[in-house]
């Protein structure tokens, strides 16, 4: 077994895994509640959307030659001002997302091997990895949830439903793929 490989591969499968669940959830918000906040201590899934787009350009342009915190970003700007529209909202975030995962597909097992600079402290690539993921996977839970409380009624699950455990072990026990959202 090749443990660099499958690393790399299971980082990618962690991170589009939250990016499924991420967009469903964000498709059963309608367009007015994309910009509202919970309260005014919280943030709307746009800016969250915002936020997260702007660090995966930042972390993933040039990954392995240049620090993850670019002179271009202003992650202040990442949490202010609304978008004009949904399609707006989603080609920046379909933007980070591509640069991330064009950005893991292109890695090698030996890549795991190097250091990396976030604000220039160095990380090994792992670290930097497991940092992103960690980051984008508290973002994706927000984002969720926030969801989740505009959608209401209408709300479909995007896991297994509640109560219905029993019935999906039995429908999908040991099926490859099938235990990931």
């Amino acid at each position: 077994m090749d443990i660099q490989s499958e690393f790399i591969a299971a980082v990618i499968n962690a991170f589009e895994a939250n990016k499924r669940l991420a967009d469903r959830a964000v498709e059963q918000v309608p367009d007015d509640k994309l910009d509202v906040a919970l309260d005014s201590n919280t943030n709307s899934i746009a800016i969250i959307m915002k936020h997260v787009a702007g660090n995966l350009l930042s972390r993933w342009t040039d990954f392995l030659t240049t620090d993850g915190e670019k002179a271009w970003r202003n992650r202040d700007s990442e949490f202010t001002g609304t978008f004009g529209s949904r399609a707006e909202l989603l080609a920046l975030w379909e933007r980070g997302w591509n640069c991330l995962l064009t950005t893991l597909k292109s890695l090698l097992p030996e890549d795991l091997g190097k250091t990396v600079l976030i604000r220039g402290e160095p990380h090994t690539v792992p670290l930097a990895l497991e940092r992103s993921l960690g980051h984008t996977c508290y973002h994706v839970g927000q984002i969720v949830q926030v969801a989740r409380i505009h959608a209401g009624e209408k709300w479909k699950t995007l896991t297994i439903p509640r109560g219905g455990s029993e019935q999906f072990n039995q429908s999908n026990w040991g099926q490859p793929g099938k235990s990931h959202s």
